[in-house]
């Protein structure tokens, strides 16, 4: 037979082992599902069923689901399918189930049924981490991604869209019928099977286009003039890496950058980041009980009013400003080359000349000041580098010092952003990872918010287990 280990007899008597408690290590990580779930009270969360009913067919335990779908996202088994396949076959699943073994639609059941419960169950988790001393920091790293709805491109639909769609399909009609009317001319026996042939493809067509019609009138009643017809809660939001976009969720996260556990997470399908800054910096806030705490975000998050709130909340952002300027695109001076003197509330240009505040007016609901000197730039030989106008004017918003602190912090830390790359875009990475880049497997802004509860938590029951271990993880749990 050679040098190979050998093999087991498939026909020889063994006695294994009597009970499965013995099949699972003492520091196997599904011990922590089980005591995670055993501590919490399904009944306060708002679990269905946790009483069972005195009649009829007797149900499953809701610990005992959500134990299972807890240890499938962490085995990247997300599919209800799959989960009843590993359920009578799967050691540990076994131990952990008690050798229960739902079907694949009352699994399936079990997470839209309780979507808002499992939400709150996986947020549960945070606390854990905080007794281990994991988070707690004072610093979180705030992030965005967009992940892919059950939902394809050609089932969603904008006006540009429509416009593009009803064009394509009215052109393919005016074809078929100059076909038919060639055909018919030419013809002079009765139809051929040409003539049905393209009867039945103007038919086709002619529904397409009242479907498109409907769709229209669909789009004038969407508040974003978005309809989505698969999943309607997803929305088309642009990404860097495809240039059509991608139809689906923004899936937001709050990573605690001492040891990268995600403190909070939540699901919009908003496509921009920019009006998250404080939501998410205060829930984390809330999560990690700090009186003050450092908020890092990159350039997406930069909105004026959500920096201000976030400041008089006691949470110190650092958003690095995107460089907008419509002059310096042109070729000119930008705003960032003219320095405001807070003593005489005036703006020094370039070349040492002085802008004085002339009027102020309100634009976009935000009080913003002008500044020029039209004296001085009608003099100025550097003119032409600064304003293809009269006289440069700057604008200023009354709250902009708390801008201008934020701009200091940044450029006394360099390092800020460096931290925020490292602390929170691998989570995205390792989640989509686990996910196999592929879509979300459920319908509807409620239960996709469920399935990102679910990756999140695996994701910090493997940081916990690899910075504390099982067995400290365990001792936190049951107390």
């Amino acid at each position: 037979m050679g040098r190979f280990v050998e093999a087991a007899d498939r026909h020889q008597a063994s006695f294994l082992l009597a009970f499965l408690e013995d099949y699972v290590d003492a520091d196997n990580p599904v011990r922590i599902i089980d005591a995670f779930v055993d501590e919490l009270d399904l009944a306060e969360l708002g679990f269905a069923r946790v009483q069972p009913a005195s009649t009829g067919r007797p149900g499953y335990p809701p610990g005992t689901m959500l134990k299972l779908y807890v240890y499938g996202y962490l085995h990247q088994l997300t599919s209800s399918r799959k989960l009843e396949r590993e359920a009578g076959r799967n050691i540990e699943l076994m131990w952990l189930t008690g050798k229960l073994a739902p079907d694949f639609k009352t699994i399936a059941d079990f997470r839209h049924d309780n979507a808002s419960a499992i939400q709150i169950a996986c947020r549960r988790f945070v606390a854990i981490c905080r007794a281990l001393g994991l988070v707690g920091g004072g610093m979180v790293a705030i992030d965005g991604s967009r992940l892919r709805a059950v939902n394809t491109h050609e089932k969603n639909y904008t006006k540009g869209k429509l416009a593009r769609r009803k064009a394509h399909v009215e052109e393919s009609i005016a074809r078929y019928l100059a076909e038919l009317e060639e055909a018919d001319s030419a013809e002079t026996r009765p139809a051929t099977p040409r003539i049905h042939h393209l009867t039945e493809r103007l038919a086709s067509l002619r529904g397409r286009l009242r479907e498109l019609e409907e769709i229209g009138q669909q789009l004038q009643a969407a508040p974003d003039e978005q309809v989505s017809l698969t999943d309607p809660d997803a929305r088309a939001m642009a990404t860097g890496s495809d240039h059509r976009g991608v139809v689906g969720y923004n899936v937001q996260a709050a990573v605690d950058t001492k040891h990268h556990i995600v403190v909070t997470t939540t699901v919009t399908n908003r496509g921009h980041d920019r009006s998250h800054l404080l939501e998410m910096a205060t829930a984390a806030q809330a999560e990690i009980g700090a009186a003050e705490m450092i908020v890092l975000a990159d350039r997406g998050y930069y909105e004026g009013e959500q920096i201000r709130a976030c400041a008089e909340a006691g949470i110190i952002p650092m958003v690095p400003k995107p460089n907008t300027s419509p002059a310096q695109a042109r070729g000119f001076w930008s705003k960032a080359m003219f320095v405001h003197e807070p003593e005489t509330d005036t703006y020094r240009c370039p070349v040492g000349a002085q802008l004085q505040k002339r009027f102020a007016r309100v634009e976009g609901g935000k009080l913003i000041s002008v500044y020029f000197n039209q004296k001085a730039c009608g003099a100025c030989a550097s003119r032409a580098l600064c304003t293809a106008g009269k006289e440069k004017r700057i604008r200023r918003w009354e709250h902009e010092a708390v801008l201008d602190a934020m701009e200091r912090r940044l450029q006394a830390t360099p390092e800020a952003m460096a931290v925020r790359r490292c602390t929170v875009e691998h989570v995205f990475g390792t989640i989509k990872g686990w996910m196999g880049a592929t879509h979300f497997r459920t319908r509807g802004l409620k239960n996709v918010s469920t399935e990102a509860s679910l990756a999140i938590l695996a994701y910090n029951i493997k940081r916990v287990v690899a910075v504390a271990g099982v067995a400290s993880t365990l001792k936190a749990i049951t107390g």
